[in-house]
């Protein structure tokens, strides 16, 4: 079992940059792929990164892509999201999740936080 925790959303300037952490329980955090997910009011959520067990694969949605790094801390049981350059149409909930078989794909998920509100104004 795992439990999610995110942080560090909040209202910033297009342009500007936020860093998400998502602190999880559970011991065996290291055997997870990590990934992280949005959703923007109306619409679907979306995949926006993920990294597998050892942080040494990555992958990001061409949305993101050269704007958003995906990274992990196992020690501390803590993934992130840094991401530069917001634009408003990375306004959005976003979500950590752990556990995926397929690291695009939200349903192969199996553990999910509660989501922390980015707001990016024009």
């Amino acid at each position: 079992q795992v439990q999610l925790v995110e942080s560090g959303g909040g209202l910033v300037q297009a342009g500007g940059s936020l860093r998400l952490s998502c602190a999880a329980s559970g011991r065996t955090f290291s055997n997870y792929v990590m990934g992280w997910f949005r959703q923007a009011p109306g619409k679907e959520r979306e995949f926006v990164a993920a990294i597998n067990w050892s942080g040494g694969s990555t992958y990001y949605a061409d949305s993101v892509k050269g704007r958003f790094t995906i990274s992990r801390d196992n020690a501390n049981n803590t993934v992130y999201l840094q991401m530069n350059s917001l634009k408003s149409d990375d306004t959005a909930v976003y979500y950590c999740a752990a556990g995926g078989s397929r690291v695009d794909a939200g349903w192969s998920y199996a553990y999910w936080g509660q989501g922390t509100q980015v707001t990016v104004s024009s």
